[in-house]
C-alpha cells in the first residue's frame, strides 16, 4: 500500500470536548428529529439524513449548510447513532459541495452518553452563514462513469454491503468488504494500523482508483470511503446512487457461483 498521508477523518471525544467549550465547531446531529429533541450533543444541529436525501443537489445542500451556521472555514464534526454510516453520507455530502474541514465523531451518541458525557435537549440559536460552493467531482462516481472504469486494471470495485447479499447478486468485478469489518466495539473505524491490515489482506492498494458502493444511499460505503481516506488512500469515489440505482437501470450484474460456507465469513 502507498504510504500516503491519512487526512483527518474522524475527531476524538476529547478534542471535541475543547471545541465545543471553545466554541469553534458546528456539530451535526443526522438523528431523527425526535431522537434529537430527546437528547443531543450540546450545541448541535440537528439534520436529518432523510431530510438531506429528500433533494440533495448542490443548491439545497447550500441553503442547508448556510441555515446551519456553517462558512467555508467552519470546522465540522458530524454524528448519529447508526456505526457512522448515516453521519458519512452527510460528511461526504458537505465535501462534495467543497467543504474541507469536516470530520466524523470517533464514536455514536450511545456510547458518548454511556461514557457520562454532556447532552442537552436545548436546540441552539444559529446565525446563518455563507458558504461557497467548489463542487468535486473527484470524489462522486456515476452510474455511466462506474460502467466506462470498472474493468479497467487500475480501478477497484468495493461493495460494503452483507456478505449475503454480495453472494446473491452483485455488479461484476467487484470485491466485497462488508461494512462491518471497518469498526471496533467501541469506535466507529479500526486504529489506522489495523485498517491498513484489513485492506492490505484485500489487496486495495493506494495505487488504484476504489470507487464504494452500497445497497441504496450510500451510507454503508459512505463509512467505507473514509475507512479509506483515514489510511491516506488518495482516489476513492463514493458511488452515491450504489447498487439500487445499478439494478434499477438494467446494467450487469452476477450471482457468487459455487459459494462456500466460508464465503459467509465477514473476515
Amino acid at each position: 500500500m502507498s504510504q500516503e498521508k491519512a487526512i483527518k477523518t474522524t475527531t476524538n471525544v476529547d478534542s471535541l470536548r475543547s471545541e465545543i467549550r471553545d466554541k469553534s465547531v458546528r456539530v451535526i446531529d443526522v438523528r431523527r428529529e425526535d431522537d434529537y429533541k430527546q437528547s443531543h450533543i450540546p450545541t448541535a444541529v440537528n439534520l436529518p439524513l432523510a431530510n438531506l436525501l429528500s433533494d440533495d443537489s448542490p443548491e439545497r445542500v447550500l441553503k442547508l449548510v448556510n441555515s446551519m451556521g456553517i462558512d467555508d472555514e467552519t470546522p465540522v464534526v458530524v454524528y448519529d447513532d447508526t456505526f457512522g454510516a448515516l453521519a458519512s453520507r452527510v460528511a461526504w455530502t458537505l465535501e462534495y459541495l467543497g467543504h474541507s474541514d469536516v470530520s466524523l465523531l470517533e464514536t455514536t451518541f450511545s456510547t458518548w452518553k454511556s461514557l457520562g458525557l454532556e447532552n442537552d435537549n436545548q436546540v441552539p440559536n444559529i446565525q446563518s452563514k455563507e458558504h461557497s460552493i467548489h463542487l468535486r467531482p473527484e470524489i462522486l462516481a456515476t452510474s455511466d462513469y462506474l460502467e466506462k472504469s470498472k474493468d479497467n486494471s487500475g480501478v477497484i470495485l468495493i461493495d460494503n454491503r452483507e456478505r449475503l447479499n454480495y453472494l446473491e447478486q452483485h455488479i461484476p468485478g467487484a470485491i466485497n468488504l462488508p461494512y462491518r469489518t471497518l469498526s471496533t466495539q467501541d469506535k466507529i473505524l479500526r486504529p489506522k494500523d489495523d485498517m491498513k491490515r484489513l485492506l492490505e489482506n484485500r489487496r486495495i492498494s493506494g495505487d488504484s482508483e476504489i470507487i464504494t458502493y452500497c445497497g441504496s444511499v450510500g451510507t454503508l460505503s459512505g463509512l467505507a470511503y473514509y475507512a479509506l481516506k483515514s489510511v491516506g488512500l488518495p482516489n476513492v469515489k463514493l458511488y452515491v446512487r450504489s447498487f439500487k440505482e445499478w439494478k434499477g437501470l438494467e446494467k450487469p450484474i452476477i450471482k457468487q457461483q459455487d459459494a462456500h460456507y466460508w464465503d459467509l465469513s465477514a473476515e
